[in-house]
């Protein structure tokens, strides 16, 4: 889950990060960070040793552009194609960023939605030591799998990645690329990785809830090395193929959605100016794809109709009223995002102003014509952010009408959502995903249980239902006050939430006397701590549930924790983010 683009940044704490640049305790934190498309271009360079996490912030491009420049200070006259150069490719697998995988006389280059078993004429734009870039011209043979993306700007936009391939190879590629970094990354033995499988499409409301949803067994080719196939789909082998061989961890098929269009709750689009800079229409959308460029858009397929029409009229009202759009090279201007929450299960809606100063200009008017026009819209926000950063929000946030929350519903749970909590994006998937947490959890009523990045409480409520007892651990103190909420609001008695870092908690609750028999992680994209790996294997809890928004540093974490004594039994993929190339996971681990 990535909280911090949404201004909930987890802080590392002194010792955290004294441990994560002290020598490497472990191999598996003892190189370079791993970054998902470091290991993607390795694998498709064909070669190169697998890096390891030091903990240091390298981007994607760095740590690869890194790995490709050791000791060579100009490499590309020795590459076989130059910049310029059109060429013929065969797409052989795709990256991890949805790129295709193409070949010429040994040299791999990556082509932007180009898929795997197509033949493409290309333009080179870019040429490293071992890999390059380059533009599709022509598409001379397509794969069985490509479809035609139904969103009229998904060239542009950046928001998907992979609307133009079909949803079933979606979900077998995600699948692969689990297995890909469970068994590059971390070196862990995956059961039948070779014979691949695919896609769950519930057929039901709920996905992968045990609703009679019907499940398609698929092949998948692997994401990043070269396929023999020409389809993701047509591979042979599945979820039994497996599973029956009774060795290494079991991956099972992707959930996926029966349908998987307008499953965001949330919208949070970027506004900007279109034109003259001081005399420039207010636009909203969202950014090409690798720029800060905003395209419009009034409409967006995977966003809940009611958030693209509360968008709409936010940018109409916001023109109408004469308001500056910040622009991010000047530092000038007022509007800088507006943010839209939906609930899924109780239709209530909340506007957010991301403002550059605390000044609102025409508030009143702002306030009235939301009401008017937005009539079930119950809490308009705003938020202050006047810091030259990406970041969406500011730390100053005030009611302008209505409640200071919205409520929804999780699989029977109630929770209130400010402007600010982290809630999943996908509450369809979000309950398939916290049910297998909850199965994994193995509880009978009596366990003790710690939820070591508990957030507003969701995973935690899901667990309070099953087990003695939960305590959640969390570094972002408006979380936990949510998460104290949400607990009274369910009446759950059960669960007690902290605030503060996990790995300075939690060995405190220790000598307080909780011994925890299950642990659950579900931290943001760079993984877990380093001293919260520790802690883990010093605590000893019998089972580990590990939640997971990226499968690299899921990797390297399993890796850590199966040194220190713990077996990976099971990983179940879950599709929350369709058509772009982002997978959930929930993994199983227990003691030896």
């Amino acid at each position: 889950m990535n909280r911090k683009k949404q201004g909930f940044a987890r802080k590392q704490p002194a010792a955290a990060k004294s441990s994560a640049h002290g020598g490497g305790k472990r191999a598996a934190h003892a190189g370079a960070k791993i970054a998902a498309s470091e290991e993607a271009k390795t694998a498709a360079h064909g070669g190169g040793k697998t890096a390891a996490h030091t903990g240091r912030k390298t981007t994607a491009r760095t740590a690869a552009k890194t790995a490709a420049h050791t000791g060579v200070k100009t490499a590309a006259h020795t590459a076989p194609v130059d910049k310029n150069d059109e060429v013929v490719l065969d797409i052989v697998g795709l990256t991890h960023e949805g790129e295709g995988v193409g070949r010429q006389n040994g040299f791999t280059l990556f082509v932007h939605g180009a898929l795997p078993g197509e033949r493409v004429r290309a333009k080179v734009l870019k040429v490293k030591k071992q890999y390059g870039y380059a533009k599709q011209l022509e598409l001379l043979s397509a794969s069985s799998d490509r479809i035609e993306p139904p969103c009229p700007i998904y060239k542009q936009c950046g928001g998907c990645q992979l609307q133009h391939l079909s949803y079933e190879a979606q979900l077998a590629w995600k699948r692969q690329l689990v297995v890909d970094n469970l068994t590059r990354i971390g070196k862990l033995n995956v059961a039948g990785s070779e014979a691949g499988a695919g896609a769950a499409i519930s057929g039901g409301t709920i996905a992968g809830a045990g609703n009679g949803s019907a499940v398609e067994d698929t092949g998948a080719a692997s994401p990043t090395k070269a396929s023999s196939s020409s389809s993701l789909t047509n591979a042979e082998g599945g979820a039994n193929a497996f599973s029956a061989t009774g060795a290494g961890i079991l991956v099972h098929p992707t959930i996926g959605m029966t349908e998987p269009w307008r499953y965001r709750n949330k919208a949070q689009v970027p506004i900007g100016v279109r034109g003259d800079l001081n005399e420039g229409e207010l636009i909203g959308g969202f950014y090409a794809q690798g720029s800060h460029r905003i395209i419009d858009m009034n409409e967006c397929l995977i966003q809940d109709e009611r958030n693209d029409e509360i968008v709409r009229i936010v940018k109409q009202i916001g023109r109408e009223l004469g308001i500056k759009p910040y622009n991010e090279e000047t530092g000038q201007g007022i509007l800088r995002h507006v943010m839209a929450r939906t609930g899924y299960v109780t239709g209530e809606m909340m506007i957010v102003l991301v403002t550059n100063g605390d000044r609102l200009p025409r508030r009143e008017e702002w306030i009235t014509r939301i009401r008017e026009e937005l009539p079930q819209v119950t809490s308009i926000v705003q938020n202050v952010n006047n810091r030259n950063t990406n970041v969406v929000f500011g730390d100053t946030t005030r009611r302008l009408w209505g409640s200071e929350v919205i409520y929804d519903e999780l699989d029977g749970i109630r929770f209130a959502i400010s402007a600010r909590s982290f809630y999943q994006v996908n509450p369809v998937q979000t309950i398939a995903l916290y049910r297998k947490a909850v199965e994994y959890a193995g509880l009978t009523g009596s366990e003790t249980v710690i939820d070591a990045y508990c957030g507003i409480g969701t995973i935690s409520l899901f667990l309070a239902r099953k087990a003695g007892r939960v305590y959640g651990v969390e570094i972002v103190p408006e979380a936990i006050e949510d998460a104290g909420r949400n607990a009274a609001l369910n009446g759950i008695t059960n669960a007690s939430f902290e605030a503060g870092a996990a790995e300075v908690v939690i060995p405190r609750w220790r000598e307080e006397g909780i011994v925890p028999d299950v642990m659950v992680v579900d931290p943001p994209r760079k993984g877990c701590d380093e001293a919260l790996l520790d802690t883990i294997l010093a605590m000893k809890p019998e089972r580990v549930v590990y939640v997971s928004c990226n499968p690299s540093t899921l990797a390297r974490d399993l890796r850590v924790l199966e040194d220190g004594g713990y077996r990976t039994v099971e990983v179940q993929p879950v599709d929350m983010f369709p058509h772009t190339v982002h997978v959930e996971c929930c993994v199983s681990l227990i003691r030896k």
